[in-house]
This record gives structure tokens, C-alpha cells and sequence, in this order.
């Protein structure tokens, strides 16, 4: 396979029509046989992979170029998650615009060439693929809640069904209830995610008014926590970040894998 087929296996996997602003190719290549995946995947894995002979190497997250300096777009994504889950729009624009901010502001002070510079001195074939995986592993994460959800279910039974997933099972971090109790019920429930990074308070904050008993991130900030805590509205659920990403990665290197593509994870929990 070459790098353009490998992203365009990840867009199906994730069923996405367009690569999202922060995920590109930043060095093509053609024949790749075995690569280094990465969650985090820059200078020094490059270097690795040079040395141990890989033909490309994978990151999750940005690493630089577009990807890095257009990252914030994809936050807007929350948008169409809440309205999906009957948020009126201008609600939902409204809860993202702050943090949307932010990130722009953050963005802009990234080293956007460092890591894809060492990649073109290796001469080695370089891509990052995040919301394409992260929105699998959000469909993945919800369709495995719903499918185990009942009228009466608990926050321990969102738990206790997401903990059937294996990298959940093998993590080091376990899933957390940051807000509210086990025996809490459950009510409707979101997964928030794949939308570059949690929405933070606001985003948790105007479900809970539109009547999501339970919102599940993957991180929090626990200056958004805090402000959640002190209005004691609703449940929120945190998954761990690694293995929340691991849930997504790990499809698409299976994929790769029954394609004879050699994969070796770095920071990835396995299946």
C-alpha cells in the first residue's frame, strides 16, 4: 500500500468522505510493507523507524505542518454531535465558541515544521491520522453503551459494558466517574468525542441542561471539572486518553495487518 491508500482506508473505516484539517500525509509513500504507529510519533520515533529499517511511520496525533495549524477546526465537530443529540444550533455553536478560541490561539504557537523536517532528512514516509480514528473509536465506545443500556441501567453499568472492550480491560488508567455515582442512573448518554479534544465545561454543561443524563469523555481538564462539580448537574464519565485512542487506532491496524502490513504499536493498548 502507499500512504494515500492508508488514509483512504482509515476515511472508510470512519466513514468520512473528506480528510479532516488535522490529519495529512507529510511525506508520501509508495510499497509500505512496515510501519511504526504512534500515538504521539515525532522526531524521535522517526529516527527508530530509520534505524530498525521501517518503511513509514503513523502518528495519532498532529505532528506539524496543516495538521498542527489547522487542529482547532475540527472542534466544530461537537457542534453536529450536539445537535445529533437535540441541541438547537445556536446552542450548540455557542457552547464551542470559547474553547474554539482558544485552541486557535494555542495552535498558532506550535513548532509546525520540527518533526516534519527530521522526517524529509530520513527521507522517511510520514502521516498522522486522528479524527478519522477517533470518530471510530466514538461509534465503537457508544454502540457498545447502547447496546447494553436499558430504561433503569446506572453510571456503573456505562462502566461496566465499555469495560468489555479490551483496551479498556488492559489499560493502566481505569474509566472514571468524575461526576456523580455508580448507582446514579444513567439517563440518555453521550459520547463526546472525536472532535479534536473534549468539549470542556461548556460542552458537558449545556447537555446536562438539554437532558443527557451522562456525557463520557475521554480527558477533562480539572479546571472544567471543578466548574461541572460545583453546579452538580448530570454524570460525566472520563475514559482514559490512550485507551480511548487505543479503541480507534486498533481497527484500522487490523485492517492493515490482513493486508500483510507489518505494525508495531508504540503507546497503543492492544486488543
Amino acid at each position: 500500500m502507499n500512504t494515500q491508500e492508508i488514509m483512504t482506508l482509515a476515511l472508510q473505516l470512519a466513514k468520512l468522505k473528506e480528510v479532516p484539517e488535522d490529519s495529512t500525509i507529510y511525506i508520501s509513500g509508495d510499497n509500505v510493507r512496515k510501519i511504526l504507529f504512534g500515538i504521539d510519533a515525532g522526531a524521535p520515533e522517526l529516527l527508530l523507524a530509520k534505524q530498525l529499517g521501517y518503511d513509514a511511520v503513523i502518528a495519532h496525533h498532529p505532528q506539524g505542518g496543516t495538521a498542527t495549524i489547522n487542529y482547532h477546526q475540527v472542534f466544530r465537530r461537537h457542534i453536529q454531535q450536539m445537535v445529533a443529540a437535540g441541541i438547537p444550533l445556536e446552542e450548540a455553536k455557542r457552547a464551542v465558541r470559547k474553547r474554539l478560541n482558544e485552541l486557535e490561539v494555542e495552535t498558532h504557537t506550535r513548532n509546525y515544521a520540527h518533526a516534519v523536517d527530521v522526517a524529509k532528512q530520513l527521507k522517511m514516509p510520514y502521516m498522522n491520522i486522528h479524527t478519522p480514528l477517533d470518530e471510530v473509536g466514538r461509534k465503537i465506545m457508544a454502540e457498545k453503551i447502547n447496546s447494553r443500556i436499558r430504561k433503569n441501567s446506572t453510571v456503573q453499568d456505562i462502566i461496566s459494558a465499555l469495560e468489555e472492550l479490551p483496551e479498556f480491560r488492559k489499560a493502566v488508567t481505569k474509566i472514571k466517574i468524575r461526576l456523580g455515582k455508580a448507582e446514579n442512573p444513567a439517563g440518555r448518554v453521550v459520547v463526546s468525542h472525536g472532535a479534536g479534544t473534549n468539549g470542556g465545561y461548556e460542552v458537558a454543561k449545556t447537555y446536562f441542561r438539554y437532558g443527557i443524563g451522562t456525557v463520557v469523555y475521554i480527558h477533562v481538564r480539572p479546571g472544567d471539572l471543578e466548574r461541572l462539580r460545583a453546579e452538580k448537574k448530570g454524570n460525566l464519565v472520563v475514559t482514559g486518553h490512550i485507551a480511548s485512542d487505543s479503541v480507534g487506532i486498533n481497527p484500522l491496524i487490523h485492517e492493515l495487518e490482513e493486508r500483510n502490513i507489518s505494525v508495531t504499536r508504540i503507546g497503543i493498548v492492544p486488543r
